[in-house]
């Protein structure tokens, strides 16, 4: 008798262990959130309170990446016949983000009200502000899991997720810019081989913000509408981002301002710099008809260390997001083909803010995935 099918049994029972195992796991995804109060209550309890006020960054980059290198990395796939239709059906999954949305601006609120309560000195009130910016970048990557499906629930509580950290503008480029010119010259969210971050992010602020106006505009002219109506998407968001500022201006004068568009800069900053990191280098090849290759697994920095991977909805592993865009977090894949990151996404930002460290590493890196072709990297 054979034993194939027994082994095989075997595996696809050990494999649906580690998936049930895996999904309640993306619940630590919801730490960020839980993360300043649980710190002010520490710093209450210590009388540190000033210093547990900068307790996010900490955390989110500098525990972080130590438990991801002792937990290690996680290359479980989903089996696409058995195992992805059932997982894209959970709706575990859509109340997580969904979920994530709703708490972070209950967050933002009470965080408000714990600055404006004087608990801080003036250092404390910047790490405050500091560490609820850091989790707004966070709630950017749920925003963006979000934007990238078809349902209206899920795309307007992206697009409200994006409008209270001010950056409302990345849910029209991100879709129809960036997945679209990724790893290529016209992209300002790629990177160039030796590029320092310093250099990347004033070009991406700029060139994303007035993508996003032109590309909304293109939309509507197609339509036979103007780009100053009602029908333009930016102006809904960005008209939420301005009732907010303004709600937090009125309620806690120049401190609710500070506040809001402080935590803004921070959640916007810390987007851009991951955006950064996930394709330095890398460049989609020019066919003889003038036009780029495909977008592939290969045209995005993967990383597949388990923490930060359910830390931040499966964004790590981006090579299979640029290649199938509208696939759920969940059931993402990792890809040999794909270029690896030495750390996770965590670890990577720290990185990413030492330019010639960022470069001893990431460089021979690059260079040795385009070996051969080195024009690549002109």
């Amino acid at each position: 008798m054979s034993t194939k099918p027994l082994i095989l049994s075997t595996e696809s029972a050990r494999r649906k262990v580690l998936l049930t195992l895996k999904k309640y796991s993306y619940l630590i995804a919801m730490l960020p959130l839980a993360l300043p109060p649980l710190l002010l209550a520490a710093g209450q309890a210590t009388g540190w309170i000033n210093l547990f006020a900068w307790g996010v960054p900490v955390v989110v980059f500098g525990i972080i990446p130590i438990l991801d290198l002792l937990l290690g990395k996680d290359a479980l796939n989903p089996d696409e016949e058995s195992d992805t239709p059932r997982m894209n059906t959970e709706r575990f999954y859509k109340f997580i983000t969904l979920g994530w949305v709703a708490a972070f601006a209950v967050l933002l609120v009470w965080s408000m009200f714990v600055l404006a309560s004087g608990l801080f000195n003036v250092a404390g009130s910047i790490g405050w502000i500091f560490s609820v910016g850091i989790v707004g970048g966070l709630g950017i990557n749920v925003a963006h899991e979000l934007i990238h499906k078809d349902g209206k629930l899920e795309t307007w509580a992206g697009g409200f997720l994006l409008s209270l950290v001010s950056y409302a503008g990345f849910k029209v480029e991100h879709l129809r810019g960036h997945h679209v010119h990724v790893s290529t010259p016209e992209d300002a969210s790629s990177s160039r081989y030796n590029q320092s971050l310093y250099n990347f992010l004033p070009q991406a602020y700029a060139r994303n913000f007035i993508n996003a106006w032109k590309l909304e505009a293109k939309r509507l002219e197609k339509k036979g509408h103007s780009v100053l109506s009602w029908r333009n998407e930016l102006i809904w968001w960005y008209s939420i981002t301005a009732l907010a500022f303004t709600a937090f201006t009125v309620a806690f004068g120049w401190l609710g301002a500070a506040f809001f568009l402080g935590q803004s800069f921070i959640a916007l900053n810390l987007l851009e710099i991951v955006n950064y990191l996930e394709h330095y280098g890398l460049h989609r090849r020019k066919l003889e008809n003038g036009r780029y290759e495909r977008t592939g697994p290969e045209h995005s920095w993967n990383s597949n260390y388990f923490l930060t991977n359910v830390f931040l909805f499966h964004l790590q592993r981006h090579s299979d997001h640029h290649a199938w865009a509208k696939r759920r977090y969940q059931v993402l894949r990792h890809h040999e083909i794909a270029p690896q990151l030495p750390a996770g996404y965590a670890a990577m930002v720290v990185l990413a803010m030492i330019p010639p460290l960022w470069k001893k590493v990431m460089n021979p890196r690059v260079e040795a995935y385009y070996e051969g072709e080195e024009h690549q990297l002109a």
